[in-house]
């Protein structure tokens, strides 16, 4: 996996929360948050990726476990 940030490729300002299908790839199978370290995303990005998370798990858009 290529170790450079995805969103500093793509030069992202804002990651949306509604933006769903983004969102997802950078969740563990179990609905967690993958750290940096896997993603290769920067600290200023995995920031705002958490934020995002989190805004979308509490509007319903992502669910927040899986069972």
């Amino acid at each position: 996996m290529d170790k450079s940030c995805y969103f500093c490729q793509e030069n992202t300002q804002y990651i949306d929360y509604k933006n769903t299908e983004l969102l997802r790839k950078f969740l563990s199978g179990q609905a967690k948050i993958l750290p940096p370290r896997r993603t290769g995303v920067c600290n200023y990005h995995q920031r705002q990726l958490a934020t995002a998370i989190k805004r979308a798990r509490f509007m319903a858009l992502l669910a927040i476990t899986t069972r």
